[in-house]
């Protein structure tokens, strides 16, 4: 009887056109998985050369005049009583924040009104005007000066709260409609149908449907007219000429002469000058990185 050996299959030959295995891309470390050193150590060294020099304003300020110490010890209001009381530095921050309030109040309306109309409307000179909205943030404000001046004194406005109000305004105008347009963008043009259909006027369903949205970009806007007017040192300087009526920044100027500098009255007016504006900030940081944020972006 004839019987067949089994055989066993033939291996399959190598492949020789197999590109070798790559190796594993390093997986990038998540944000929970730096080491914290990594990330205090350059924001400690940024915190300490940003604290600095407040710190030095501060100890000018507190500390006794004459002295050279670097601990603020023993402490002393007499700076700050000097600035309010001889300097006049009460009045300046009651002009400044009437200034601020009036600056932030129609900047908001104007601007409020501008923006929903290139947002929501198109007419034939729409991107004309985007266009000098734009380019007139590149015109610095001492260009303005002599027209305006001109202006305010034809309506008798100088030496007036007025005429600063209303040059802070117009130079605030350009960026604050520009960011309220595009904020306005963002909302969707259907909710304020929802209202028309409702029975709400445009008015209306502005006022209780879009305008409620619009608060972290309103926030934005107003904060930084309001520090902006705060700040600002040249309309003040050239349209006020009575004490009095004078604002803060034009009251720091006023500390310093071609002889001599008082740096413990300086220091104390700077500080008067820039508490209001930190604790405004920091109650409004949330709304104003919101309003920014959103109104930088193109709907």
């Amino acid at each position: 009887m004839i019987t067949k050996e089994a055989t066993a299959p033939a291996p399959a030959p190598a492949r020789t056109d197999l590109e070798p295995p790559r190796p594993a891309k390093k997986r990038r470390p998540a944000w929970d998985e730096v080491p914290r050193r990594q990330i205090y150590l350059p924001l400690g060294i940024y915190l300490v050369f940003t604290l600095i020099p407040f710190y030095w304003i501060l100890l000018f300020a507190v500390r006794p005049a004459g002295s050279t110490s670097l601990v603020p010890w023993p402490m002393t209001t007499e700076h700050f009583e000097k600035v309010w009381t001889d300097r006049g530095f009460g009045t300046y921050f009651t002009n400044s924040v009437y200034v601020g309030l009036a600056t932030l109040v129609m900047t908001t309306l104007v601007a409020l009104a501008g923006g929903y109309a290139l947002a929501r409307f198109d007419f034939r000179i729409k991107r004309g005007f985007m266009l000098a909205l734009l380019c007139s943030q590149f015109v610095p404000g001492a260009l303005l000066l002599v027209p305006l001046f001109e202006i305010f004194a034809e309506l008798q406005m100088i030496n007036s709260l007025g005429s600063v109000i209303i040059a802070e305004t117009v130079f605030q105008l350009p960026l604050s409609i520009i960011l309220i347009s595009n904020f306005i963008k963002n909302v969707p043009y259907s909710l304020e149908e929802a209202a028309w259909v409702d029975g709400c006027g445009r008015f209306r369903a502005f006022r209780i449907v879009v305008l409620p949205l619009l608060r972290p970009g309103l926030i934005a806007v107003g904060s930084f007219a309001f520090v902006h007017s705060w700040n600002h040192f040249l309309f003040a300087l050239m349209f006020l000429n009575n004490q009095s009526k004078q604002t803060i920044p034009v009251g720091l100027n006023s500390l310093m002469s071609a002889d001599s500098v008082d740096l413990g009255a300086l220091a104390a007016g700077g500080i008067v000058a820039a508490v209001p504006v930190v604790i405004v900030f920091a109650f409004i940081q949330k709304w104003l990185i919101t309003g920014f944020s959103a109104g930088a972006v193109k709907g």
